[in-house]
């Protein structure tokens, strides 16, 4: 696969990102400029985490206005595979690509740690290989995450299998003890209907190189090449 990493003025997780699909997936890789507009016939695009323009206005708000932004738009419309991760996340919800928005954490301040998630479904290439309701440690790194949605918007993406993930226990428990900053329903990752953009929180590049202890991350990326088919 040939995968495209937007940088944005602000984005600091790009190099983690490029690092372990070229280093550790083996996979051909480009930066993109987010003044540019043409996506080199990239099969994914990468909304890395960050702080895209300073997070001024609300995280994601003034990226989304990126000459790039109007190509990733129409490539997710087509069919495109998107990810956006932390501040990408953000981007696509700002954006329209995905429903819901991202909030301020409800303890008001910055969370840097380790979390546990659980894979909600196998239906997305995202998470076709993982064990649903087995829990994944993945770091999270932010501030305003804290995912929010109405409940027809929460019924629709329940109805669908579009939630991807949801904040856990180390045994896999989902409850407000182990929601790290108020998400609704716990929620950590959303795809689109058609199942071809995705988002999250957590950094799964943070968590795919085994000297740092921990690859519990790297299991998406292998799904998503696995069952990418052009």
């Amino acid at each position: 696969m040939k995968f495209g990493v937007v940088v944005f003025p602000g984005s600091n997780c790009d190099h983690d990102m490029i690092y372990v699909l070229r280093n550790i997936e083996k996979q051909e890789v480009v930066a993109l400029w987010h003044k540019e507009s043409d996506l080199q016939s990239c099969d994914m695009i990468i909304l890395p985490g960050g702080f895209s323009y300073g997070d001024y206005l609300r995280s994601g708000a003034i990226a989304k206005l990126s000459p790039i932004m109007k190509s990733v738009i129409d490539f997710a419309n087509k069919g495109g595979y998107v990810l956006g991760v932390c501040n990408g996340f953000q981007i696509l919800c700002e954006s329209g690509l995905l429903e819901g928005t991202l909030m301020h954490n409800n303890n008001r301040k910055f969370i840097c740690k380790n979390q546990f998630i659980t894979p909600q479904t196998n239906t997305a290439i995202f998470t076709k290989d993982v064990t649903v309701g087995q829990p994944m440690n993945i770091p999270i790194a932010h501030g305003e995450g804290r995912y929010f949605a109405y409940e027809d918007t929460l019924k629709k993406l329940n109805d669908n299998e579009q939630v991807l993930f949801r904040y856990c226990d180390e045994n896999g428990v989902i409850s407000e003890q182990s929601n790290p900053n108020g998400s609704v329903e716990n929620i950590a990752g959303i795809t689109n209907k058609q199942k071809n953009v995705f988002g999250m929180m957590p950094h799964p590049e943070r968590c795919s190189d085994s000297e740092l202890g921990n690859t519990d991350g790297k299991a998406l990326f292998d799904s998503v090449i696995k069952n990418f088919v052009k």
